[in-house]
């Protein structure tokens, strides 16, 4: 695990509070909570990251009219 960098960060009160309670009702510290969310929200992005550039060739493919594995193989085999 890598060494912890201490951070002072501002919420708004209801946001705070909310922390808080999540803490409370998990029995973590705000700074747990706080990590999972960040975490959550990186594995979100890389998510919709993924979905697009799936998107992207997919198109790509259909385009070339690549509609299975096969037939990528025909196309990069000629």
């Amino acid at each position: 695990m890598s060494k912890a960098v201490k951070k002072a960060i501002s919420l708004p009160a209801d946001l705070a509070a909310e922390v808080e309670a999540i803490a409370r009702d998990e029995n973590k510290s705000v700074s747990a909570v706080v990590e999972d969310a960040l975490r959550a929200l990186k594995r979100s992005r890389l998510r919709g990251e993924f979905r697009e550039l799936q998107g992207y060739w997919s198109n790509r493919a259909r385009a070339a009219a690549v509609l299975s594995e096969r037939d990528l193989e025909i196309v990069y085999l000629e």
